[in-house]
Order: C-alpha cells, then structure tokens, then sequence
C-alpha cells in the first residue's frame, strides 16, 4: 500500500474518497457497491445497487471481472459529491493499467464538472491508493458467435447501429440502463421497431454470454468542447475515442479477447449518421434525442419533443439536409427549431459564430454543423428560411462541400465480423 498522504485544509475539496467493497448477489440478480466519502469529518456511505433482470451465469469468472470494473468506474457518480484529493481504493488491488485508467477517467471525465464547478477545481492533483495487482493472465470468456449487445437510447445514433447491424446478425439484443420500475417512452417505442454506462455493459455480456458490446458512439464525440490553458475539455470524454481505447484496454487485461467493446459508429461524421438515418422512415414517428425525454424527474419529462433545446436544434440542423422539410416538422410536431427566430442564438453556437461556448451537450463538430447548414439552405423546401439564410449570412460565401464528411474518417476499433462493407473495401 502506498503511503498515505496528509489532510489538507482544502475548504472545498473532501479529504478522501474510500471504495468499501462490492458484491454479487446472483439470488436477487444483483451488484452491490459500497463507497465512503470522509469530508472533514463526516463520513458519509452511499451504496449502488445494480439489477440485471435477464440474470445469467452469475459463477462464471468473467463476471466477477466485469463487476470489479464496473465497481471501479461507478465511483464516480459518488466521488463527484467533495472532489476529494485521495481516492482509495482499501483492499482492491488495480494493476498498473487500471491506475493510469481510473487517473484518466476521474480527471478527464469530470473535466466539465470541474470547468463548471463555481469555483474552478484542478483535479489533477487526485491521488489513488490501492494495492498493486499483478495478473498472470486474462480470465477467458467463451461467448455465442455474433451475439452482440447494443445499449439503445432510442435516437438517431443508436437506431443507425441497429441498421447496421441487422444484415449481420438476426436481431442485436438491446440494453437499457433506467431506474428501477421507471421507463422511457422515448426508449421504448423506437425499440419497438426493431448511454449507458460501458461497465455494466460489459458485465451484462458476460451474464448473457454475448460476444461484444457494441456502442454508437461516432467520430465527433472525441472532439473537445472547450480549451483551457491549451487543454481540451470534452462533454462526451466517456464516449470519446480514448475512453474506448483504454477500456477495451482494461477488458481484455481482466477477461480477454472477448467480449469486446467497440463503437460501431467510430469511424462516421454526424452528417454521414444523419443521411443513413434518412434512409430509415419507419422510425420517424417514434425516435427523440430531445433531453426533456430524458429527465430524471418525471414531472420534467416530456412524451415529445420539446424544439426549443440545443440538441432538438442540433437534430433539426444535421437532419436538415436529407430530410424533407415537411417530415422534419411533422417529427418535431409543428415546433420545429429550424422555424422558430427565436433559436437564432442557438444556431449561432453551434457554428461558432457567436463567442458563447459550444453547448455542453452531445452535439457535433463546429465544420459538420456549418456544412450541414449550407447544404440545407439549397433546398427548395427551405428556401426562404429566416434562420439559414441569416447563418449563411453571417459564414459568407463558400462551397456546400462535404468532401470528407459522407466517407469513414479516422480510426476504429470494429472488428471485421462487424464491419460495415463501407469499411472492408
């Protein structure tokens, strides 16, 4: 064990943030996670409790595994409450790469929090203690052939994937994550028709003997939202290209080749996305990305579109281009953004062309929003608009190039048996 550091006199900061121990309780197809937070004094104990109601094979060893690693990342919920300067781990052993990991993870991953936190934090200065793990080799996991587990979010993103999956396998098993006896109608009805934390992800895929995990995470996610000192800080860091390196990372060090972990749509723009979801009118009536269809507080929560939020203009904006404007404000019941003046500023944001940051918020890269925008003020059915004309205005003349923004760019992590045939050309 390492040392351990002394107490500061940090006013905002906790002093220390302790991982008790977890549990699997296969009679109640459950994981138990204990956690302690030590804030000048007061301890204070939370406990998180994760249901799998499919159950599964709860004595294979790989599921241990993929408890540990969710036990390991779901602290971080927890540790957000006093930011605490150590984080120790007790009795867990972690290996070197899950230190470098969990360093990344609470740092980089609460770079928002941090950012926004009035005062600033420097969470940088995080301390982790625990006992040093060394493996002789990866459990194993023998999985179904082309099983995969998708989460589904019921939006456009993770409805492409289920697209792109289906010539390859019957039907991709969706997973869900919500609260005990609560449902999203937003979810629920797009899955009908055919975010989730990564962790239980994986230990749902060895519970069902499921060979990947497979996420919808495309290549606009790994770009920062803001700089600080010369430092990128990104909404979407778990949905970022590093958080899928290091996690498969921490998957394949612990269980193995398998299951794997991979976003599907890695390799893809938000207008590549955008032009293969027009292809798919079927789930028109039923998909929403609103966040209004998301809040917690059900009295908050909307069965519709609310059109006023930045990712309802986001949507509108990127869909825009290859979706006929009537259908858009069918989808968007007669409030489409795209029609409101109002939202002008909102727009703005979005193609940085006002000095209001980028909106913390799953929404795509700066270029694709612009380009998105020039294309879409070509229509015939948006000739006229209030709002495009204004932002291709205030862009000035230029070409509705999307030269590099409809083929694969970057690099992925999807393996062949997987592939899009755009890929294996």
């Amino acid at each position: 064990m390492t040392s351990t550091p002394a107490a500061t006199d940090d006013p905002i900061r906790g002093e220390r943030f302790l991982y008790v121990g977890y549990e699997l309780q296969p009679a109640t197809n459950k994981l138990i996670c204990r956690y302690r937070l030590d804030s000048h004094g007061s301890p204070l104990d939370f406990v998180e409790e994760v249901g799998f109601p499919g159950g599964g094979n709860w004595s294979h060893p790989a599921v241990n595994e993929a408890a540990r690693l969710v036990f390991l990342l779901t602290a971080v919920s927890y540790y957000k409450a006093s930011a605490a300067h150590i984080i120790d781990l007790g009795d867990t052993a972690i290996t070197g790469t899950e230190r470098d990991f969990l360093h990344e993870f609470f740092v980089e991953g609460l770079g928002e929090f941090a950012f926004r936190h009035e005062p600033r934090l420097d969470l940088s200065d995080v301390q982790i203690l625990a006992p040093e793990l060394v493996r002789d080799s990866p459990v194993g996991f023998t999985p179904r052939e082309l099983s995969p587990l998708l989460p589904f979010g019921g939006g456009v993103d993770s409805i492409v994937s289920v697209e792109l999956l289906r010539p390859l396998v019957r039907e991709p098993s969706l997973f869900v994550v919500n609260r005990p006896g609560d449902r999203f109608e937003a979810i629920e009805e797009p899955s009908t028709v055919t975010g989730i934390i990564s962790a239980i992800g994986v230990m749902a895929a060895t519970l069902g003997g499921h060979d990947a995990v497979v996420m919808s995470n495309e290549w606009s996610a790994s770009v920062g939202t803001v700089e600080l000192d010369g430092k990128s800080i990104n909404h979407q860091y778990s949905k970022s290209e590093s958080f899928e390196e290091g996690f498969r990372g921490l998957i394949r060090e612990a269980i193995g080749a398998t299951p794997d972990y991979f976003s599907l749509l890695r390799p893809y723009t938000e207008l590549w996305i955008a032009r293969k979801f027009a292809e798919l009118g079927q789930y028109f009536d039923t998909f929403r990305s609103c966040n209004r269809s998301f809040h917690i507080n059900k009295a908050d929560r909307l069965d519709h579109w609310c059109g006023v939020c930045d990712k309802c203009c986001f949507i509108d904006l990127i869909l825009s281009p290859f979706v006929d404007a009537a259908v858009l404000r069918e989808v968007f019941d007669g409030n489409e953004p795209l029609d409101n003046e109002t939202l002008l500023p909102k727009f703005r944001t979005l193609l940085a062309l006002s000095p209001d940051t980028k909106p913390w918020e799953c929404v795509g890269d700066v270029h694709e929003c612009q380009v998105a925008t020039r294309i879409a003020v070509e229509r015939e059915d948006r000739h006229g608009s209030p709002i495009l004309d204004a932002l291709l205005a205030e862009m000035g003349p230029g070409p509705a190039s999307t030269e590099g923004l409809l083929d694969p760019v970057g690099r992925h992590f999807i393996p062949e048996r997987y592939a899009p045939a755009d890929l294996l050309v």
